[in-house]
């Protein structure tokens, strides 16, 4: 008999004493995956996009006379922008350096908008 509830079991003809699936938990589980991309949209993603649009802004904003933090450490004061490129004066040396737009990371300046 035992050889014959194996091969039933096999078959997919199943005894009276076969398990029966959970389907609560089979819900749960399927439930779980969007739950997990909502909490990776709300808790990674937006707030990513919404400091690159913080610093896009900025870099579009910038002055003549901004005190500027480079990516590199820089800091310096605005002389000119041009299309892609700043021109920042630094220490008291008055040493000029072109610098990318792209490259600044901070605009120490309180602008009144």
């Amino acid at each position: 008999m035992n050889l014959l509830n194996q091969a039933l079991l096999f078959s997919g003809q199943a005894t009276s004493d076969a398990p029966v699936p959970n389907t609560g938990a089979m819900v749960m589980q399927l439930m779980f995956i969007p739950l997990m991309i909502a909490a990776f949209y709300f808790l990674l993603i937006r707030p990513q996009k919404k400091k690159q649009k913080q610093d896009k802004a900025m870099r579009e904003t910038l002055q003549v006379a901004d005190e500027v933090v480079a990516v590199g450490g820089i800091i310096g004061r605005v002389l000119s922008v041009k299309d892609d490129t700043v021109l920042i004066e630094t220490g008291g040396d008055r040493t000029r350096i072109r610098v990318l737009r792209s490259s600044i990371a901070e605009n120490r300046t309180i602008h009144d908008n």
